[in-house]
């Protein structure tokens, strides 16, 4: 069988544990097949990130056309987009290739707490790609700059959720990581129904590169003709194995085991 192609338009970890790094090794865990458009170079580990270095406009839109026009991919996502020029640039790449099934990861706030974003940039997400999204996966952070509105609860989350559709996206992820308490509360908005996952959460630290593990598993699913559903339910039960096997490198928020066991048969 030949397996479905995904691309990843993203940042470089030169930790591994994020970013370009991470959804490729996410695509291989599902069976599918990457291809990425590298839009920054980071230098960052487990500790925190101490550069950014964006790639050139140009080449960013060359490595997203080089994909499109020979390999085809039959899903893709976005991550770190660094700025307002690159968000807009991206989108309008998406138009002329005519790019189908995009899983938006609005990377704005690594889970060390750095800023990944220019601020002028979320204005643009807003309005650029956000009606691009067949599915948007805010953490709650991402989602109150959004949304405009600080998220504390599950209420909270179904308003933000109902928010981002209004604004363009076909169907939201909030993901409810931070929110205080023992259980981790996922919820899918599809424009018409409101679903919920709950799960206990884990006493780990190796949390760095969860929000693009989870949309990387996501678009392989739907890359395979998956549904939405189906597909937010195999990553994130792919990302919970992904943090209990987690393998404790690192001396601050470490990698997941991306060799989990993942849903690899469509």
């Amino acid at each position: 069988m030949t397996p479905p192609v995904v691309l990843t338009i993203a940042g470089s970890d030169s930790g591994g544990g994020a970013g370009i790094q991470a959804d490729l090794k996410t695509f291989q865990a599902f069976g599918a097949f990457g291809t990425s458009a590298i839009t920054a170079i980071t230098a960052q580990n487990t500790l925190g990130v101490t550069a950014i270095h964006p790639v050139p406009i140009e080449i960013v839109r060359a490595q997203i056309r080089a994909v499109a026009e020979d390999l085809h991919p039959r899903a893709f996502k976005t991550g770190m987009l660094a700025t307002a020029e690159l968000v807009r640039a991206v989108a309008e790449s998406i138009e002329d290739e005519e790019l189908k099934q995009l899983v938006l990861d609005p990377v704005m706030v690594a889970t060390s707490g750095d800023r990944l974003l220019a601020a002028d940039a979320e204005q643009a997400i807003r309005k650029r790609l956000l009606p691009l999204a067949t599915l948007v996966t805010p953490n709650l952070d991402e989602a109150a700059i959004l949304a405009g509105f600080e998220i504390s609860d599950v209420e909270g989350m179904r308003k933000a959720a109902r928010l981002l559709v209004e604004m363009g996206a076909e169907a939201a992820l909030m993901k409810g990581g931070h929110l205080p308490g023992h259980e981790i509360v996922d919820l899918l908005f599809d424009g018409t129904e409101m679903r919920e996952w709950r799960r206990p959460k884990l006493d780990t630290t190796s949390t760095h590169g969860t929000g693009c593990t989870l949309s990387a598993a996501i678009a392989a699913g739907l890359a395979f003709g998956r549904g939405l559903h189906r597909s937010v339910e195999d990553g994130l039960s792919y990302l919970q194995a992904a943090l209990r096997t987690a393998p404790g490198l690192g001396r601050g928020h470490g990698p997941l085991n991306h060799m989990a066991e993942a849903s690899s048969t469509a």
